[in-house]
Parts: C-alpha cells; sequence; structure tokens
C-alpha cells in the first residue's frame, strides 16, 4: 500500500459529520452514564489489582507513517541547573493512543470535550489471537461479538471493548506493522462489529494494533464510521493478554488539549 496515497485518501475523504454527531449525541451521553452507572459497582467489588495497558513509546516506536511519533530535545541540563527538563514534539496519534470523534470528522468532538463519564467504564475482552495467528488482517467480525456475548452475558451499555489479537508481543519487530514487502499486516474491527457495538450503546472499542481498522483495509471504514457518530478508539493497547473476558473497569487517561483529534494516553484497567 502506498502510504502517501493512504494520507491523500483520508485527506479527500474528510468530511463534516455534524448533523450525524447531533443525531447520536443525546445517545452517546446516555450511554456514557450507564457506562459509568456500571463502572462504580465494579470498583467497589474489584481486588484492587491494576493492569497497565500502555506501551513505553520513544522515537523508534512502530507509527503508522513511518515517523517517529516523539522527538526529545534537552531544555534544561542537570549538572548545569540543577534540575532537568525535556522539551517534547508528539505527534497526537503516536504510542498508546485515544482516537478522538474529530479525527476523522471536520468538526467532531475533540479529546478535550469528551465525556469524562465514557473514559471510566466496564471493559469487555475480545479474543481473536488465535485467528490472528493465520491472518494477520483477521477482524472482529460479528460472529466474534455473538459469541462473546454467549459466554458471557450481553455488553454492558457505555462500555469499552477491546480486541486481543497477540499483536502486542510484536511490538519492537517489523511484523507489528508491515509484511516483508512493505504492505500494512495487522488485524481490527470490521465495520459490521463496530455497527453493532454502536448499537449496544458502547462508548469505545480498543485495539492493540496500529489501527481500528485491519492493516489491508483500503476506505478506513470503521475510523470513518465510529469516529464521526460520537464514539473513541484507542489504538496499540498493550497488556490485555493478562485480562479476563469480563470484569475488569478501565482508566482511559486521555488527554485534554484544544482542538485535539486524540494524544498519548495512559491507560490501565482495575480487575
Amino acid at each position: 500500500m502506498c502510504h502517501a496515497c493512504v494520507i491523500d485518501n483520508v485527506k479527500k475523504s474528510m468530511l463534516s459529520r455534524r448533523d450525524l454527531f447531533r443525531g447520536t449525541a443525546a445517545t452517546g451521553l446516555a450511554a456514557a452514564a450507564a457506562g459509568l452507572i456500571s463502572a462504580r459497582p465494579a470498583l467497589a467489588q474489584s481486588s484492587g489489582k491494576v493492569v497497565d495497558l500502555t506501551h513505553t513509546y520513544d522515537d523508534t516506536f512502530p507509527t503508522f507513517d513511518g515517523n517517529p511519533g516523539i522527538l526529545y530535545e534537552e531544555a534544561v541540563n542537570f549538572d548545569k541547573s540543577g534540575y532537568q527538563l525535556w522539551k517534547l514534539t508528539i505527534y497526537e496519534h503516536t504510542g498508546t493512543h485515544i482516537d478522538a470523534p474529530l479525527h476523522f470528522s471536520k468538526d467532531g468532538t475533540s479529546v478535550a470535550e469528551l465525556d469524562p463519564g465514557s473514559l471510566v467504564c466496564p471493559l469487555c475482552v475480545i479474543d481473536i489471537s488465535a485467528k490472528a495467528k493465520d491472518d494477520a488482517n483477521a477482524m472482529v467480525e460479528t460472529a466474534d461479538i455473538e459469541a462473546w456475548i454467549s459466554a458471557n452475558g450481553d455488553i454492558p451499555a457505555g462500555a469499552c471493548v477491546a480486541m486481543h489479537s497477540g499483536w502486542a508481543a510484536k511490538v519492537g519487530d517489523p511484523s507489528y506493522r508491515n509484511t516483508p514487502d512493505g504492505n500494512f499486516a495487522f488485524p481490527g474491527f470490521s465495520k459490521g462489529a463496530t455497527d453493532m457495538l454502536a448499537e449496544a450503546g458502547v462508548a469505545g472499542i480498543g485495539v492493540d494494533t496500529l489501527s481500528l481498522d485491519p492493516g489491508n483495509s483500503a476506505d478506513f471504514a470503521v475510523h470513518y464510521s465510529w469516529l464521526p457518530s460520537g464514539h473513541y478508539g484507542i489504538e496499540n493497547l498493550a497488556g490485555l493478554d493478562a485480562l479476563p473476558p469480563k470484569g475488569a473497569t478501565i482508566f482511559v487517561g486521555a488527554p485534554k488539549h484544544a482542538r485535539g483529534t486524540g494524544g498519548p494516553a495512559r491507560v490501565m484497567a482495575v480487575l
């Protein structure tokens, strides 16, 4: 896949989704409120075990466009000043990070405007690692969601649903991002699955890969439908293999900079 072509396609496809967002705002707020209500009893009953779902990242961490996602410049030297300080240049969508609706809509909700109640919620983990071993572009399909519900019960409104593909173990290896011939290859969600989750009142989705869409996606269908409708996504999650399918509460430490389309986030789960 031509990286320049991908970026150009995204730019050309950027359209205002204000009307769509207005139509779904009430539903999104209700789902977020329901999620917080569901999260509180989970916290009260928790063992207190915290699982960090965040990768440590530097300028070598894999990025979608292949460029360093964070750059360091010494601003204050300890030997000279008695304390030290870095000047950081950070690109929003690098490392473990959140995608806000504004990322794929001209005038959607920014990361600073996300309802905090939607960022503390029940976490449901769908494991597709078995099929991802055979297909680098495997997807969470509606059948995977139905199987999860059959085994675990209904997905709570306001929840965050995360895909565990086993890809987090590949960080540091080129196969995390692409095939040897340079084509993007990593698991993601199918649009049918996220449409189903939207109907269920889910607040956010997460992946342990570079993108909500699978690597071979040519149209970013999940990004263009899920985000502009008022939902958020989390990319490059770690530690999902340490969590059960249900029972954890996720805390999404989203940044709060004005006009933000997303940004690096400290994400944790409590069991």
